[in-house]
């Protein structure tokens, strides 16, 4: 079977690296200066030969099989600003990274404004679009109205050799801007926690909270090797790749039994997830304590990881998904 040609656009580094394991190519629209959304293979990724730039201004000179949307604005703004008529009736796939959110306060309330996020109507109601949630808990959380729709889970490659060590005594956060995005993804518990317990941040925009700084995604599983723990204070988001990333090396993994993570994390099994917060502190320290316990943990792990989330799953899901919709 042929290769597809997708259009699509640079919303999550590290999950259009991962989606280029797909037998397919991707041209990534490309802005003068990338600035974000736009910056096409921009990133320490190593993209192959199959990610593509595509300056945006020549995307509806080009002939594609299938668009492949990420953010709502690609759905409302660019597809009638970028592309041709006849494009836009090409298959459509719209590929949503998270779970749905009230509208912001500054949104006047009236009759029609969701009270719930799951009465939240997803912006995509059309029922010639797929649309591709990447965890169950999503799926089962968006109001997809018309719209049908397929869950793909994430599928990790960490690079060969690493493996977890946990020489370190100290938990690691891996988190971008952690600081401006508040109480859903934990910075609260970060701030908590660390002021009992040594914990080191990670992420774009982590200085800011006294953390590390960015370490590039390649060399992230092999700087998070040596740490005792991964910690995932996230309340309520889409499955970190994160996370994943760490299980895949063999590093136990303390998290809020929260959305997706409440069927990843099997408790004192493959690793801590609670909604007790003063518990998950107690677990850092039995893994701070106990070695032997961390490693059991994070083989356990490894081995979970390993089934749910292998790279090659992820790889055909997402070559099946663009078949269907395309044939």
């Amino acid at each position: 079977m042929r290769r597809l040609n997708v259009l699509t656009w640079h919303t999550h580094g590290s999950y259009l690296y991962y989606l280029s394991h797909a037998p397919h190519d991707f041209h990534v629209l490309v802005k003068p200066g990338r600035p974000p959304g736009y910056g096409g293979r921009c990133g320490p990724f190593p993209f192959g030969p199959n990610v593509r730039d595509l300056p945006a201004d020549q995307a509806r000179t080009q002939a594609f099989d299938c668009i492949l949307f990420q953010e709502d604005h690609h759905w409302e703004r660019d597809q009638y600003e970028l592309l041709t008529p006849a494009q836009r009736a090409l298959p459509r796939i719209y590929l949503e990274h998270d779970p749905p959110s009230l509208p912001p306060d500054d949104i006047a309330a009236d009759a029609r404004r969701p009270q719930w996020p799951t009465d939240v109507r997803h912006p995509v109601d059309d029922p010639a679009v797929l649309l591709v949630h990447v965890t169950p808990f999503n799926d089962l959380m968006w109001n997809s109205g018309r719209t049908p729709t397929r869950v793909i889970e994430h599928g990790v490659a960490v690079p060969d050799g690493v493996r977890w060590r946990g020489d370190v005594e100290r938990g690691l956060v891996i988190t971008n801007h952690l600081a401006r995005r508040g109480r859903r993804m934990g910075a609260d518990l970060f701030a908590r926690v660390r002021t009992t317990l040594p914990l080191d941040l990670v992420g774009m925009g982590a200085t800011e909270l006294g953390g590390l700084g960015e370490v590039d995604h390649p060399q992230l599983p092999a700087f998070a090797a040596a740490y005792r723990f991964l910690f995932s204070p996230v309340r309520y988001s889409s499955l970190s790749l994160s996370v994943i990333e760490a299980m895949m090396i063999g590093m136990p993994v303390v998290a809020l039994a929260t959305a997706e993570m409440a069927t990843v994390i099997e408790h004192g099994v493959s690793g801590f997830a609670m909604t007790d917060t003063r518990q998950l502190a107690i677990a850092m320290r039995a893994l701070l304590g106990d070695a032997g316990l961390a490693r059991s943990l994070g083989e356990a792990a490894q081995v979970r990881a390993r089934e749910r989330f292998a790279i090659a799953r992820f790889s055909a899901d997402w070559d099946a998904a663009l078949r269907a919709v395309t044939s």
